[in-house]
């Protein structure tokens, strides 16, 4: 493989002044300019990000650390992650530890060997909720939620406000008899969809019925469990607010088991917008989560404080909305 000192030599020049023409960090001549990228060139020579990590120390490397995959709301943050570090010309290393604690300590451990420059941490999986330690000398943004505290730029999603318009989605429409599959309840944004649930029937004067609150898990599996719940009670709800797009597909197979229609016999609303929610059958009326904002939010806020770790910790809300679809039907 060549080198500058290769390069120097065939073109009759100094080792500083190839470093120079290669990185543009000096003027130099268009002659010698011109000499010197002819050899380039015929070497095919390609600069070391090795060597040019151990001279900066950086390496222009972000790592992502994601504790389960089975989400697709997660699958499509990721992507938003990786398109805006190539935009920053910034390389993403992913690990996932679906929810294996030893396995998040190995993957940690490797990143910080790889000499990634920062690290955004998005955890899914309530089974770490017991808060696997965190000892790094990194740059942090947490995403979406961790189970512990961290000395970190947190981005998170105004998910109260989401459960309020969910829930008033299906009041709107007539509904009164509305029940609720929750995620997890130890995750504080399932319980801030909870809570908008509640308010929503608070301030349309509508009783709370606990029989009609159903915790579960963000999965396709929570989903299908926590609707054949819903359908066993003698008077069941005549809407459902299924608090993740993966608990609405469930709650789809479900209703698909009980040889019941949505919307005709049940009426159902998500959350996240994932892209399968506008090909199910009928299309899933959801709340959508700003993917693509956090990704880049999450970018950008890692770079800065990788140029400028003294920063204090800031904290971003990100504001959902409502698309309605024809999972919904009007009383």
């Amino acid at each position: 493989m060549a080198t500058m000192k290769d390069i120097a030599r065939i073109a009759q020049v100094s080792t500083s002044t190839v470093s120079h023409v290669i990185n543009n960090s000096r003027f130099v001549s268009d002659e010698i300019r011109e000499k010197v990228m002819q050899v380039v060139e015929s070497l095919n020579y390609t600069p070391s990000a090795l060597a040019r990590s151990l001279k900066v120390k950086e390496t222009k490397t972000i790592g992502m650390l994601v504790t389960a995959t089975n989400n697709p709301f997660f699958m499509e943050v990721m992507a938003g992650v990786e398109q805006y570090c190539q935009q920053h010309q910034y390389n993403l290393i992913l690990a996932t530890t679906e929810g294996d604690e030893q396995r998040l300590q190995h993957n940690l451990q490797t990143l910080v060997q790889k000499k990634v420059d920062g690290l955004l941490l998005m955890c899914t999986d309530t089974g770490l909720a017991s808060g696997p330690g965190l000892n790094l000398n990194l740059p942090l943004v947490v995403m979406d939620w961790w189970p512990t505290e961290l000395g970190a730029d947190k981005i998170f999603e105004n998910s109260a406000y989401g459960g309020f318009l969910a829930t008033q989605a299906l009041l709107d429409a007539g509904h009164r008899r509305i029940g609720i599959i929750t995620g997890n309840l130890k995750k504080s944004l399932a319980r801030n969809r909870l809570q908008g649930y509640k308010k929503a029937l608070r301030q349309a004067g509508i009783p709370l019925r606990r029989e009609w609150i159903v915790e579960s898990h963000f999965d396709f599996q929570g989903g299908m469990q926590g609707m054949d719940k819903l359908l066993s009670l003698a008077q069941p709800p005549t809407a459902v607010f299924a608090c993740s797009d993966t608990i609405a597909v469930g709650a789809y197979h479900s209703l698909w088991k009980h040889n019941l229609r949505i919307p005709e016999d049940m009426s159902l609303i998500g959350y996240d917008d994932i892209e399968l929610a506008a090909y199910l059958a009928p299309p899933l009326s959801t709340v959508h989560q700003p993917k693509k904002e956090l990704g880049r939010l999450a970018v950008e806020r890692l770079l800065q404080r990788i140029k400028n770790s003294a920063e204090n910790n800031r904290t971003f809300l990100l504001e959902p909305r409502l698309v309605l679809r024809d999972s919904i039907k009007k009383l």
